[in-house]
């Protein structure tokens, strides 16, 4: 198929999607989207590389497709924004067919039709291995940030911190039992969590999506509030063995709290909140001056937690001492 066949494929797939109609879509040299009155336009992009992000060897096209969207849309969530609309770039080797690039837009199509956020353009590229692009744009009213926290606020979770990670160790292991699944399912295909960060927009004093790992994530919180970050072990354990990452990490001899702490991808929702909110689990709090992240253990003691997802090494996490 020609690259006009191609270009025609997705204008095709993707003219019917719900959510506000671009002024001038998909063919043109840029989208135009309607004026956003006085709402705030957030954008944000993100990339997933094969043999870096994913594996073809594990992941079907709508699956590749469906996560490389969820990944970028989860930087709305935690901005507190709503969708409006979705751009994806392709670099397709020449190994890629047709139904391969079908399967992968329907998955793009997927995911981000269920927060309604049309995808409105894009670009298609030969490149040596296949590579997603997307940018996403969404307006907040007042976008929640990452320097909001303060001292006495609680940090509260939405989502499962750790289930990810180890559905990646999973897939590096070869690991296809049941007791993975859940595991495997959360990597393979994540939520980005918009209608949480849509509910906490009003509450919320700073969020920031976990997609390095909470000790990395929550440092950046940490650093710009200006203000300790403590994490309770003890909470943390209950919601890693009511989400199944407890049980998912012990099937593949690993402690679910290291995956939390340094696997990421979990694509999970960090906020800080002077308030309990709905539908949040507390993990922790905030504390005094400072920058750092650290990890009440169940002995009372604490520790400084440092490191995360390197995205130019492979992080592998172990038992934790």
């Amino acid at each position: 198929m020609s690259e006009a066949a191609r270009i025609e494929l997705l204008r095709q797939l993707f003219a019917s999607m719900p959510g506000p109609a671009p002024r001038v879509g998909i063919g043109d040299d840029a989208a135009v989207l309607s004026p956003l009155g006085s709402a705030s336009l957030v954008a944000s992009v993100d990339e997933q590389i094969e043999g870096t992000h994913f594996r073809r060897a594990w992941l079907g096209a709508a699956d590749i497709g469906y996560r490389s969207m969820m990944a970028a849309l989860s930087d709305l969530a935690a901005m507190g924004a709503t969708p409006l609309a979705a751009l994806a770039a392709l670099a397709l080797p020449d190994d890629i067919d047709d139904a391969f690039l079908a399967g992968l837009a329907q998955g793009q199509r997927e995911a981000a039709a269920s927060v309604m956020c049309p995808i409105v353009g894009g670009n298609l590229a030969r490149g040596p291995c296949l590579a997603v692009t997307t940018t996403v744009l969404g307006t907040a009213a007042t976008p929640i940030g990452r320097n909001g926290a303060r001292s006495g606020d609680g940090l509260y979770v939405a989502g499962a911190l750790g289930l990810a990670a180890a559905g990646l160790q999973a897939f590096l292991r070869g690991d296809a039992s049941g007791a993975t699944a859940a595991a495997r399912a959360a990597w393979a295909r994540p939520v980005a969590r918009i209608a949480d960060g849509l509910s906490v927009r009003d509450t919320a004093t700073a969020a920031i999506d976990v997609s390095d790992g909470v000790a990395k994530d929550l440092g950046a919180v940490a650093t710009a509030s200006g203000c300790v970050a403590e994490l309770e072990e003890v909470a943390l354990r209950e919601h890693l063995a009511a989400t199944g990452a407890d049980a998912a990490a012990s099937a593949l001899s690993l402690d679910a709290l290291a995956l939390a702490l340094f696997g990421g991808e979990d694509y999970a929702l960090l906020v800080a909140s002077p308030t309990a909110l709905e539908g949040f689990t507390r993990i922790g709090r905030f504390g005094d001056r400072g920058h750092e992240v650290v990890l009440k253990q169940a002995d009372g003691t604490t520790r400084a937690l440092r490191g995360g997802f390197d995205h130019f090494a492979m992080h592998v996490p172990t038992k934790s001492k």
